[in-house]
């Protein structure tokens, strides 16, 4: 699955690959380990959640002022 929305994936997924800007390349790997990977709705209320979406955020070449 392929999305912008960095909540999605975290909830969604087992791993989260951060890419470049073009020409993209892989920046960094994050396999999810969250308690209950098959209920999405729960996984955003673990307290890993926060810690990934921070650090995936901090990955991309977002500028905001």
């Amino acid at each position: 699955m392929i999305t912008h929305d960095i909540a999605e994936a975290i909830s969604l997924a087992s791993r989260v690959i951060v890419l470049s800007k073009r020409p993209a390349e892989i920046k960094c790997i994050y396999d999810i380990k969250l308690e209950n990977p098959s209920n999405p709705i729960n996984n955003r209320k673990d307290i890993k959640f926060s810690q990934y979406y921070e650090k995936i955020w901090k990955d991309l070449d977002i500028n905001v002022e």
